[in-house]
């Protein structure tokens, strides 16, 4: 899922990592302690930033990295 500034994109992956590790966003929300809403906002890419602190928290219940999670594409919004 998008989230544009700029003309350059970064795509969250997080439906496509849950779907691979057969977990729903309501078990990860009370696994890294986050609201099922505010989950859904980072999932659906309308996030504007995401702390360190809660990116973390995901890639540990995931077992991810944060590249695993997260790409850059610079072509997206042109």
């Amino acid at each position: 899922m998008p989230a544009d500034d700029e003309g350059a994109t970064i795509m969250v992956k997080l439906d496509d990592i849950l779907h691979d590790r057969r977990m729903t966003l309501t078990e990860l929300a009370d696994r890294v302690g986050l609201t099922l809403a505010n989950l859904s906002i980072l999932k659906t890419g309308k996030a504007k930033a995401i702390r360190f602190s809660t990116l973390a928290a995901i890639c540990r219940e995931l077992d991810c990295q944060p590249g695993d999670l997260l790409s850059f594409d610079s072509q997206a919004g042109q």
